[in-house]
């Protein structure tokens, strides 16, 4: 064992002390630390001035009460949170979560990622990420709008265009969008566009937006396979979940020419061995706010298959777009044995690190979702450009302006693999980029 080996595990055994009861926070970092240890190696200033463990702590953790009144008039307590993770490369940036596994733990995973990602864009943006353990489903329009002023009474004043602009994430689309931005106009006196992403079109959002992460994930996916003489034309995906993000990586999938052979929800799994029927499933998913049981019903040669696994389907590609640890090692096995070729994760760490070991004992391409679900961060941000200068792009060129944000990260994070001696391991190559971009602006700005 090395001295970096040393001094890093070290420092993560401390950690995992300090932050105990928060294993998703442990896995985010016992990920990052693994490439970071190969970059201390060769680059061993970034072990000066405490900058592992300054990165590794949020500058900012805000827990708050919510409470709210049910159409019952029953009055309910819900817990908000936002981790202010790291701004040296601009204001804090993130999406907000309405679920019920939300915890302080989760929101650190997930800010700690953001990080990463925020800077892989390119973009001035630094990493943050909120929520509440509120479950919106099953609640009416009244009670969401209720809970929704609720949480923005107390976040509005940790918020703001040039401190910290937060977005949608599961369980937080346009509708609680446009109920928080009301409610932070109303608290504030002025209509502060760039203070949320995910806005309503007529009112300050972004085209595109709504399709970002989803697009981009497909993009990333497209360069990856260009890298390694392969297309999307002709090829058999699958792609979990089928909210937001799965629905238009779906989408763009197959207007490349590849056939969507299965997506799921948590109730079940759906095959589509002749492909996905897009706009059936959006009137499902966002109109209906129904289950993928109701798409098997109208549509043409789906099955239904409440049991089993999506990952048992045999394919090209992979794309896990539910939640975070939802594709295992066994499953990974399953996938390697069935032909899959690459993976490339369009939800936030869904891959555990033993699926991810498999992928790479099997030769399978691996893209962690910092740097190819980085679409939606990207689109967020360029929202805030349109804000600012009281502008609105067309769809194409905003379109346009997400391809090539996703080509160039591929692009860096290929590079950065290379350049540590790591050719073609995406994870590292990640990892490495978006970590010496934040370490150079913390190391300039000095111990704060």
């Amino acid at each position: 064992m090395t001295k970096i080996d040393e001094q890093v595990n070290e420092y993560y055994n401390k950690l995992l002390k300090r932050n105990a009861g928060e294993p998703e926070f442990h896995q985010a970092v016992a990920e990052v630390l693994e490439s970071l240890k190969i970059v201390l190696e060769k680059d061993p200033h970034y072990n000066d001035y405490g900058l592992i463990q300054r990165l590794c702590e949020p500058e900012r953790q805000i827990i708050f009460r919510v409470p709210w009144v049910s159409d019952n008039n029953n009055v309910h307590v819900a817990r908000g949170f936002r981790v202010q993770f790291n701004s040296a490369l601009g204001p804090y940036k993130g999406g907000l979560r309405f679920h019920q596994s939300v915890n302080l733990g989760i929101i650190k995973f997930l800010g700690f990622e953001q990080i990463f990602k925020n800077s892989l864009t390119g973009l001035p943006i630094g990493g943050g990420k909120g929520g509440s353990d509120f479950n919106p489903k099953g609640r009416s329009e009244g009670e969401i709008m209720r809970f929704c002023q609720s949480f923005m009474t107390e976040l509005n004043r940790h918020i703001g265009e040039q401190v910290d602009v937060p977005a949608g994430d599961i369980g937080v689309g346009g509708r609680e969008i446009g109920y928080l931005f009301g409610q932070y106009r109303r608290l504030n006196n002025r209509h502060e566009s760039g203070v949320l992403t995910g806005k309503g079109l007529t009112w300050g959002g972004s085209l595109v937006r709504t399709e970002a992460t989803g697009y981009g994930v497909v993009y990333f996916v497209e360069e990856m396979m260009k890298e390694h003489g392969d297309s999307l034309s002709g090829a058999k995906v699958i792609v979990s979940g089928s909210g937001n993000v799965a629905i238009y990586a779906i989408q763009k999938a197959q207007e490349l020419g590849a056939t969507v052979v299965g997506f799921s929800d948590s109730s079940g799994w759906v095959e589509t061995p002749n492909g996905v029927d897009v706009q059936l499933l959006r009137e499902v998913k966002e109109v209906r706010r129904a289950r993928v049981a109701d798409y098997v019903s109208a549509a043409t040669g789906a099955t239904f298959h409440a049991d089993g696994s999506i990952w048992s389907l045999k394919a090209d590609v992979a794309l896990p777009c539910a939640t975070q640890n939802e594709l295992n090692g066994e499953h990974a096995q399953t996938l390697a044995g069935n032909g899959v070729r690459y993976v490339a994760e369009g939800a936030n760490m869904p891959s555990t690190p033993e699926a991810i070991e498999v992928f790479r004992s099997h030769g399978i391409h691996f893209a962690p979702g910092k740097a190819s679900n980085a679409g939606g961060v990207a689109t967020s941000a360029l929202e805030m450009q349109q804000n600012a200068s009281r502008d609105s792009w067309t769809f194409d060129y905003t379109d346009s302006r997400l391809n090539e944000i996703m080509s160039n990260i591929f692009r860096r994070t290929a590079d950065t693999a290379a350049e540590y001696d790591h050719d073609g391991d995406y994870v590292v190559g990640a990892n490495i980029a978006g970590f010496k971009k934040v370490a150079d602006a913390m190391l300039a700005q000095g111990i704060i």
